[in-house]
């Protein structure tokens, strides 16, 4: 690890950044689950860097690196000074990860014991406060060459920080690292072409519920469990609704109730998180449905890909019964579907009035959010391949690759490259963003890149 200090300019501008928000502001500097608050990837109030390269050891943008051990997906975590990381450690040693475009349908060979951790890091100097051991042992299912054992982000609420490693059990630790409790929710086999693909689901957090989706092709299942002590609550069965998924379960609230939605195929459905009764369901596309479900402005954005079918679905937060069935599917809440145009691992974001969408061929695609026009496609550049999920910050769209460049992206409706920056590293994990600071996990490190000379002219130009 090295750390290097902030230029006082930098230093300066984010202070005074910090004394203008509001208390609710303040609080968003968190980003407490995948994508952060929402699963929306954004951030706001602060200026963050355009260009870097940490590949050099003079790149003052560069505020830290933490290496962090074993293999893992996982996304940074923030709430307050602690960072969040989960990683599964072999015990023989280094594992096997695919990179870049190309894939096949045979397990990784790393069947030896392993140890499934979770890693808590400060955030102002890329320490590491503590490491915890959640379970040791033999992997009850197999990952994809591209994946890990440790794909799914932690949430944390309040004092807890959830974690799930599918087949290897959920875990509850305080944010000193003491274990509150844990539970074995048995195998998770998330599999096709006959070999487990790995577990990918982040769980989320709301009103003292974990929602869980273990959508196993031989038992897809949704649950609900206490926050307090782990004990289920509800659990529905999935059977016809959903042969396999991947994404992580967005809660919301709407007419004093709180809903469950979750990317599926055939069926996304959404449920009512205290009882577990489904609200409606729409028809989906893509047969692997990865990206996360997210809101923007009362408008949820669903997107798959795979198998030929590529769609992009806009629903109303209101919506009620089956939108693909009903004479009126505007009336029943679905606001636009595009049949093309989906991405098929990344989770989009929505700037303004524009929805990009980053694609594992290396194409970003921008639609119009609220009307569902096709704005532009283009290629980011030779050998970029997304998987990553997309986030953004004052009109910045960062696009990281696998082969660990980062992409720089104006937010409008032309389509601008503003950099292309240079992480050392592969790059498979989304980044989080905090009060300027961007944090990238690649296969080896944890990143903390700040506002450079660039960006923090443009916020002088602003103050």
């Amino acid at each position: 690890m090295f750390t290097k200090s902030i230029h006082n300019t930098t230093l300066f501008l984010l202070l005074s950044a910090l004394n203008s928000l509001t208390a609710s502001e303040i609080a968003d500097t968190d980003w407490p689950g995948f994508r952060g608050l929402g699963a929306r990837g954004l951030a706001c109030g602060f200026e963050t860097a355009v260009q870097w390269d940490a590949t050099k050891q003079d790149d003052e943008s560069i505020l830290w690196k933490s290496p962090i051990p074993g293999l893992g997906h996982s996304c940074p975590v923030i709430v307050g000074n602690r960072i969040f990381v989960t990683t599964a450690v072999a015990h023989d040693g280094d594992v096997e990860l695919q990179v870049g475009r190309g894939g096949n349908t045979d397990a990784a060979d790393d069947g030896g014991e392993q140890s499934w951790m979770v890693l808590c890091f400060d955030k102002s100097t890329g320490r590491e406060r503590w490491r915890r051991t959640a379970h040791r042992g033999v992997p009850k299912a197999t990952r994809h060459t591209k994946a890990s054992h440790a794909n799914s982000t932690v949430a944390v609420s309040g004092q807890n920080v959830i974690a799930f490693f599918g087949s290897e059990g959920l875990y509850c630790y305080d944010l000193e690292g003491e274990l509150k409790w844990k539970k074995d929710l048995g195998v998770v086999n998330i599999s096709k072409y006959s070999i487990g693909w790995g577990y990918g689901s982040s769980p989320a957090v709301h009103d003292g519920h974990i929602v869980l989706v273990c959508d196993d092709p031989d038992n897809p299942y949704i649950t609900a469990l206490q926050l307090e002590d782990g004990e289920q609550i509800w659990r529905k069965e999935r059977t016809g609704d959903c042969e396999r998924s991947w994404g992580t379960p967005l809660i919301h609230e709407i007419d004093n109730r709180a809903h469950v939605v979750v990317n599926g195929w055939p069926w996304i459905v959404a449920y009512d998180l205290h009882t577990g009764d489904e609200v409606w369901r729409i028809q989906g596309g893509g047969d692997n449905p990865i990206p996360t479900p997210f809101i923007v402005d009362d408008r949820i954005y669903l997107t798959s890909s795979h198998g030929g079918k590529s769609p992009i679905i806009t629903v109303r937060t209101d919506a009620k019964g089956n939108l693909s069935e009903s004479e009126s599917p505007g009336d029943a809440g679905l606001v636009w579907r595009s049949d093309k145009g989906g991405s098929y691992m990344s989770t989009p974001v929505v700037v303004g009035d524009y929805l990009y969408l980053g694609n594992a061929n290396g194409v970003l695609r921008c639609f119009h959010a609220v009307t569902g026009e096709k704005v532009y496609e283009k290629r980011l550049g030779s050998g970029a391949y997304v998987v990553s999920s997309l986030v953004a910050a004052n009109d910045k769209i960062y696009c990281p690759s696998e082969d660990g460049t980062v992409y720089v992206i104006a937010a409008g409706p032309e389509f601008k490259v503003l950099a292309k920056n240079q992480l050392g590293d592969a790059c498979l994990a989304t980044p989080a963003i905090s009060a300027g600071t961007i944090y990238f996990r690649t296969a080896h490190e944890l990143i903390a890149v700040g506002p450079n000379d660039e960006s923090t002219a443009a916020a002088s130009a602003d103050l």
